[in-house]
């Protein structure tokens, strides 16, 4: 059986802030247990003028005693592919896991929306899904365990957005890049 969940939030700051901090989220003290981000690729793609980014992180967490025995180690590495559209304000997320498969698979989507109402709020919208095929009746277990770990780091993931958000709103980092985009394109 498949496990799904959805969340949306709206973020009181606009999309290029939000997008901005979202590529720039890691580290944070919230998500401790990222220990790093490679870039894999970026580039324009030439038909759209989408920006493509992929990325692999490396992730920990403790793994539960009855799983010890299936599990080899706490690190996973997670595969990231986004694509921003700066014209039509979107950035979308696609992470999977690429390590453990054969214990689950976690496939999560990620939305940033400038919202069309108000320029100043970016809405977000989540998508996952968690499948285990392991048998020896552990699917279950596993995928309600997994499921309520990814919406306690949800929530964690949320505080990192914001607090990144914040610290780039005090150390001016944001009123740097609008005077530099200003510059750039004339009014």
């Amino acid at each position: 059986m498949v496990k799904f969940y959805q969340h949306r939030y709206s973020y009181d700051y606009s999309w290029s802030t939000v997008s901005y901090a979202f590529l720039t989220r890691y580290p944070n003290p919230f998500a401790t247990h990222v220990l790093s981000v490679d870039t894999l690729d970026h580039r324009i793609d030439t038909a759209t003028g989408d920006l493509l980014i992929t990325r692999l992180l490396r992730k920990t967490n403790s793994v539960p005693r009855w799983a010890r025995g299936i599990m080899r180690g706490n690190d996973a590495y997670i595969l990231e592919e986004v694509r921003v559209n700066p014209d039509a304000g979107t950035l979308v997320s696609k992470t999977r896991n690429i390590t453990h498969t054969r214990l689950m698979k976690v496939e999560e989507r990620q939305f940033l929306l400038a919202d069309k109402d108000n320029s100043s709020h970016t809405l977000c919208r989540n998508e996952t899904s968690i499948v285990s095929n392991i048998g020896y009746g552990l699917n279950s277990k596993i995928e309600n365990f997994s499921l309520s770990r990814f919406t306690d780091n949800l929530a964690k993931s949320r505080k990192g957005m914001l607090y990144v958000l914040d610290l780039a709103q005090r150390k001016g980092l944001f009123r740097q890049r609008l005077k530099l985009e200003e510059q750039i394109s004339p009014s």
